[in-house]
């Protein structure tokens, strides 16, 4: 069980002064209220223009706080304070400030099914984005369990008449880590759950998966539910490519599937302050590695680096979990995660010693579309 202490709760309300960039992105929203889904999966584009303006506060309007703004059209309401902006009420629907009541429940959100660590002001969003609000519990006395979401995948954008369709349901495990003091995510699957579309009920395997098979065309819903989770939902459109069905029968603003689309180009890496060839002197090694990523229509998924030290005829290659390098055959790439932000950066343990270092930046989308970025440097 998800164990928050009251300065981690404290950091998720606030806004800290750290501006979110000013970029536009687009992004999805959702939100989901204590009985029902007050915003279905709505595609909200964000922009430079500050939102919930009160004297010198104000949130960016690129950050999560912009987005839900943007998708509820300002009908949204919390308070300015010492920590921030706290928010309060969602479409009229109200949780309040959650000190000193316990339990207390209060508007929780997730970024890429990510629970965040900062205020909703603070946390920018990127091109691609998942924003989704929710009503979670806070105990310190263990008297409420946390809320998690479940995530629907495999809902394709379109499907034929009397296929077969497979999809998947997530749910997610949260921990606490007492030395980062933040909340941690890790999904697992969620057998068990219930799946609703088009009049047939289906209860997912222990892998998550469930077969759903459409017979009339059209858009369809596909629900999914389970006991302690919080709901979601995605839109099918079943047609057999010639009845006119998909796209003009959806409403406005609908968010399709999550099937594969039609992108097929990979985002950009790119590194800051390495350049290729430079030596440096043993004593200002690099430390810190960072770069960015180019907008991508699918979303950034994720940012792996892999770092190849070579000495002589030896190599050693750094390993993300142990934060330390090991002996490995020269030419093993070994990549590890470092997030999902396009304007990424790496704190090393210390700075590189002495050796030629190949290092490599993957971008991969949520397509699955990926490209390596790769500089190399020496250090003398």
């Amino acid at each position: 069980m998800k164990k928050i202490s009251y300065g981690a709760l404290a950091a998720l309300l606030m806004t800290a002064s750290l501006a979110a960039p000013a970029d536009a992105a687009n992004v999805t929203v959702r939100v989901e209220g204590e009985a029902q889904t007050l915003v279905p999966l709505t595609a909200v584009a964000t922009d430079a223009a500050p939102v919930l303006v009160e004297g010198a506060n104000a949130c960016p309007g690129a950050s999560a706080g912009g987005a839900l703004h943007k998708s509820v059209a300002g009908e949204l309401g919390g308070s300015w304070g010492g920590f921030g902006y706290l928010l309060k009420t969602i479409k009229g629907e109200t949780h309040d400030d959650p000190f000193p009541a316990d339990p207390a429940l209060y508007w929780s959100f997730w970024v890429n099914y990510e629970f965040q660590n900062a205020g909703v002001c603070e946390t920018a969003v990127q091109e691609g984005d998942d924003v989704l609000f929710l009503v979670d519990c806070y105990s310190g006395s263990g008297a409420c369990d946390p809320r998690t979401p479940l995530r629907l995948s495999g809902v394709p954008a379109t499907a034929a008449p009397g296929s077969a369709v497979t999809v998947t349901v997530e749910q997610f495990k949260t921990g606490f880590d007492p030395v980062a003091n933040r909340t941690t995510t890790t999904p697992e699957p969620a057998g068990g759950a219930t799946i609703t579309a088009a009049g047939q009920t289906v209860i997912t395997s222990a892998d998550g998966s469930a077969k759903l098979t459409f017979s009339s065309t059209g858009p369809v819903s596909i629900a999914a539910s389970k006991a302690g989770r919080v709901r979601t939902a995605a839109i099918t459109c079943v047609t057999n490519g010639a009845d006119g069905n998909c796209g003009t029968q959806l409403p406005a603003g609908a968010v399709l599937g999550t099937g594969t689309s039609g992108d097929r180009t990979a985002p950009f890496a790119s590194f800051a302050r390495l350049t290729y060839l430079k030596v440096y002197n043993r004593k200002r090694g690099p430390r810190e590695l960072a770069g960015s990523v180019t907008p991508d229509p699918s979303g950034l998924k994720e940012v792996r680096l892999s770092i190849m030290r070579r000495v002589g005829g030896r190599c050693w290659a750094f390993d993300g979990a142990a934060e330390r390098f090991g002996r490995r055959r020269c030419g093993d790439w070994r990549s590890f995660a470092i997030g999902d932000r396009a304007d990424w950066s790496y704190l090393l343990p210390k700075r590189l010693g002495k050796g030629r270092y190949a290092i490599r930046a993957v971008a991969v989308d949520k397509a699955g579309n990926d490209s390596v970025a790769k500089v190399v440097i020496y250090v003398r």
